[in-house]
């Protein structure tokens, strides 16, 4: 089995790049400064790596593939990849050039008890996968760097009672600036997120049309995301975007859309027709049916 290689602090990770510890639980460097020659940085670890804190790459170039899961991201210069503490990725067909770009890390412990800990799984890009990098242009790109530099010249300082509260607000900032990009990036791309879409909606349509409901249940979004090779929070972000309604809610009006087509399926029961669709206990079906219509199944059914 391959190994994995997990950096456990921040100050291991430093040590490889040959970086001066200043804070033990944030970091930021800038690859260009780095003299990979000296240093051989990655040359003896395996191509798997973890890190035990929230991390994020901008890449500036081609220095290989890196890998999620089964899926490479899709990169191109100027792309920022986020990764939530414990993810493993890989690097394959590693290209010997020196790279350019940066990184951020920081561990959980410096946001505890901060507006930022409090809200940081409203980031939901640190849970994307493969072709969700963030792509920025050229002035995003200068405002991300900027970020970078504000967080480094604070690490340049002693620290002091100061100290986390600066930090943490500038790396705040610099998460909020990454929402509005991501934002823009929806608009953009929308031509792969109609793409998307569509087949989140084959994948449903296929699903409750199979025997998968009666052996399955009710289809989750964690399962629609892994049939589209992309993580479910890029899906939910992608359809509110697109649609204004979430993951769940989509696959509730599809759901209610076959209820409706059963309904004129006169030998079948209410409960067989809610058995037939995933669900374990038919009342539950009903009041699902009744919150989005207005009616009850056997009130739909006399009506139509």
């Amino acid at each position: 089995m391959e190994g994995i290689h997990k950096f456990n602090s921040i100050d291991e990770y430093n040590k490889v790049m040959g970086v001066e510890t200043t804070h033990p639980l944030v970091t930021v460097i800038d690859w260009s400064k780095i003299d990979y020659e000296e240093r051989n940085c990655y040359d003896t670890l395996p191509p798997s790596l973890s890190y035990g804190f929230y991390t994020i790459f901008l890449k500036e170039q081609n220095c290989g593939d890196m890998k999620y899961g089964r899926n490479y991201y899709d990169y191109q210069d100027g792309t920022l990849v986020f990764l939530a503490p414990d993810q493993v990725v890989k690097i394959e067909n590693r290209i010997p050039q020196r790279p350019k770009g940066w990184v951020l890390m920081f561990h959980a412990d410096l946001i505890r008890g901060t507006s930022l800990g409090r809200s940081i799984k409203e980031y939901t890009f640190f849970s994307y996968e493969v072709y969700e990098a963030l792509h920025l242009s050229e002035q995003e790109k200068v405002t991300i760097t900027e970020c970078f530099r504000n967080i480094e010249e604070e690490l340049r300082h002693s620290i002091d009672k100061h100290s986390q509260r600066l930090i943490v607000s500038n790396i705040e900032l610099f998460l909020n600036y990454c929402t509005r990009f991501y934002d823009r990036q929806f608009i953009t791309r929308s031509v792969v997120n109609s793409d998307i879409y569509s087949r989140f909606e084959t994948v449903l349509n296929n699903y409750f049309h199979s025997d998968l409901p009666q052996k399955e249940g009710l289809p989750t979004v964690k399962y629609c995301a892994e049939k589209l090779n992309i993580s479910a929070n890029y899906l939910g972000d992608l359809l509110k975007k697109e649609s204004g309604k979430s993951a769940q809610e989509h696959i509730q009006l599809m759901l209610i859309e076959v209820a409706k087509e059963r309904m004129y399926e006169r030998d079948k029961s209410i409960s067989e027709i809610a058995y037939e669709l995933g669900f374990e206990y038919p009342q539950y079906f009903s009041r699902m049916f009744k919150k989005r219509t207005g009616m009850t199944p056997n009130e739909y059914r006399s009506a139509n």
